[in-house]
């Protein structure tokens, strides 16, 4: 994948971004203190986590699959659609969102697949993930309603926030009706612009995908696998906070609360979510008593450990890639001499 001039610069943007903020969150935290606390930690429930975070990969790979085979009406390999989301994960931790697009070159490499048609599955697959992620959002209010009120109430005076709504209700009302005529008129005005039809194309696709879903030959267990991943994810920051002394404490509603923060932290645009899935973790932790310290030692124990397996898997990817390119090419030849 060859990106231009301005999608390097924009790469290279978001990674001083992201150093910086990881720069800023860290610079008063001594190394001695990640080593103390590593020393202290459980090897045993962080290579737990990494394990089930590895069969979380695999069950999304496998789900992906299924997308596919409803989309495409053609069989694909479980280990392909694997080590193509792999590579794509590997990407990500270079140029921000490019792995998408990266695993959809992949199986075309592998099985000869469009890359148009791929690109389809992958939007759904993520506007999926973005529907879990606020049920869980949901979930988390529900049972940590009490935090959510604290951090509001920190953070803006619930009182006057309702007492502004309601004194500007006919002002924001109208604001959304002339805003909304507004949108409308550009998409008419600028209906052949590039920023337009990319949009255009993006809901033709997400559509076209949602169309897909009732093609999934096994819909129960595509929903299923869906549930599972997210509960995987769970799973993956609990073992880590019972690894880890001061979060082995923590209750399962307060680690679902730093799963909601991290999971945010890694939407931002930014290299393999650099910065923003530490500070959030961070600030989270803090409010379940937490020194801004032992957030931060956490935070990044967390990020370095499932960083560390994308690059191994990824690397291993781009081998396996190439050995199953090269064992297509050479299956031709063979029959031929023969």
């Amino acid at each position: 994948m060859r990106l231009s001039t301005k999608q390097w610069i924009q790469v290279g943007i978001s990674l001083v971004v992201a150093i910086w903020i990881f720069w800023f969150l860290y610079k008063d935290v001594k190394m001695e203190s990640l080593l103390e606390a590593l020393q202290q930690a459980s090897l045993f429930w962080i290579f737990m986590s990494v394990f089930i975070s590895v069969l979380g990969y695999g069950l999304r790979a496998w789900r992906w699959k299924l997308l596919i085979e409803g989309d495409v009406g053609k069989k694909v390999k479980s280990s392909h659609s694997f080590w193509a989301l792999m590579v794509g994960y590997l990407v990500n931790l270079l140029v921000p969102r490019a792995g998408e697009v990266a695993r959809c070159g992949v199986l075309k490499r592998t099985d000869n697949l469009q890359v148009s048609k791929l690109l389809g599955t992958v939007i759904l697959e993520r506007m999926i993930d973005l529907l879990f992620l606020l049920g869980v959002m949901v979930l988390a209010f529900v049972v940590e309603h009490e935090v959510f009120v604290q951090l509001a109430g920190d953070l803006v005076s619930l009182e006057t926030l309702a007492v502004s709504l309601k004194s500007y209700m006919p002002l924001l009302l109208g604001g959304v009706i002339l805003i909304g005529i507004i949108l409308n008129w550009v998409r008419k005005r600028y209906r052949d612009h590039g920023l337009v039809q990319k949009f255009q194309h993006f809901m033709r696709e997400f559509f076209q995908g949602m169309k897909s879903l009732r093609q999934v030959t096994h819909p129960k267990s595509f929903w299923m696998a869906s549930t599972c991943i997210w509960i995987i994810y769970f799973l993956m920051m609990y073992f880590v906070a019972i690894a880890i002394p001061s979060t082995a404490n923590l209750s399962p509603s307060a680690v679902l609360m730093v799963m909601v923060m991290g999971s945010i932290g890694m939407i931002a645009p930014v290299q393999g979510g650099i910065g923003t899935f530490h500070a959030l973790v961070a600030f989270i932790l803090m409010t379940y008593g937490l020194t801004e310290e032992e957030g931060k030692i956490i935070a990044v124990i967390i990020h370095s450990s499932q960083v560390l397996t994308v690059l191994l898997l990824g690397a291993l990817g781009l081998f396996m890639v190439a050995k199953i390119t090269l064992v297509a090419k050479l299956k031709p030849e063979k029959l031929r001499s023969k």
